[in-house]
């Protein structure tokens, strides 16, 4: 194939390059183009090395399953057992008998968390979008800066805030109340962090055409922002609602009906080596529900993760 003959076409044509592809395929069915890639062993290598690295990610929660329908025999069994050999389901007949002791209902905990699960998670989502629009669109003094504390804020991990949470919420007068677990986590800034890179990638064009069609701010932020960032908002859901359905809840609440859940299973964990066979049974209770939430929705978080890197 003549170097001079593919310029010729590319320059006479300027419908598209189908047809000048169509044309020189015409002339040339001699020629054959080689696939560039991997090969048959190589793309079964990639397949065997990846289900590889799979599987040693799911031996975790493999185990976890496996012990929570073990006897005590087996699972005080050394060197352990990954599978179960004789299943039973008397660790989860136990649970639901100390459960049922407690002087508190255990329908009672189950609210709790709900509750304080539910109110953080929208409020979290509703705050955080609400507040990285106008970040995320406008151009205002201290605009940059403010960009710069947002992400300088995800280097404080939560045990370092601990303290201050707690002298805020105790001067407040929210200390032994669920807000005093509901407002940190609205008042997070991961969520605000991922919905602020997310929605910078949306086209200014889209709220101009919005906007001289007559629609209003709050308008442009439902019907525009919060369709379009609808993979970051959903990541901000699975997050935050990870977080809050295992919060204890022990540093500021301590009245015993209105703990979460999380906090009454834990203590079932803590009582001896005599309930090993329920704190697995628990274990596995607390694991289910948060992961099973993260497999249906993993998608969004992935896209949210791939497209929210740091900008200036």
């Amino acid at each position: 194939m003549a170097k001079q003959d593919v310029i010729t076409y590319v320059e006479l044509d300027h419908k598209g390059l189908n047809k000048v592809w169509y044309e020189l395929k015409k002339r040339y069915k001699n020629v054959r183009l080689k696939r560039r890639g991997r090969s048959l062993g190589g793309d079964i290598f990639l397949a065997v090395l990846l289900f590889g690295f799979g599987l040693f990610s799911a031996w975790p929660m493999i185990f976890v399953v496996n012990n929570a329908f073990k006897p005590l025999d087996e699972i005080f069994l050394f060197p352990p057992r990954l599978f179960v050999q004789n299943p039973t389901t008397d660790n989860f007949i136990d649970l639901v008998q100390l459960m049922g002791n407690s002087w508190v209902p255990f329908s009672r905990y189950i609210f709790n968390t709900l509750a304080i699960t539910f109110m953080g998670t929208v409020g979290g989502v509703i705050i955080s979008s609400m507040a990285a629009f106008p970040i995320a669109k406008y151009e205002f003094p201290g605009q940059k800066m403010m960009k710069k504390i947002i992400r300088y804020s995800l280097m404080f991990n939560a045990t370092v805030t601990q303290i201050p949470n707690f002298i805020i919420m105790s001067r407040l007068g929210l200390i032994d109340t669920m807000y005093a677990l509901i407002l940190p986590s609205i008042a997070g800034t991961l969520g605000l962090y991922l919905m602020l890179n997310f929605m910078i990638q949306i086209p200014d064009a889209l709220i101009e055409s919005a906007k001289l069609d007559g629609a209003s701010e709050f308008q442009v932020y439902r019907l525009i922002i919060m369709p379009l960032a609808r993979p970051a908002w959903l990541t901000v859901i699975i997050l935050t609602f990870q977080a809050l359905w295992g919060a204890t809840g022990g540093m500021f609440i301590y009245t015993e009906k209105l703990k979460p859940l999380s906090f009454a299973l834990s203590q079932i964990v803590n009582a001896g080596i005599a309930r090993t066979g329920v704190s697995a049974a628990v274990t596995l209770v607390m694991l289910l529900v948060p992961i099973s939430v993260f497999v249906v929705s993993q998608s969004n978080v992935i896209q949210t993760m791939a497209t929210s890197g740091i900008k200036e």
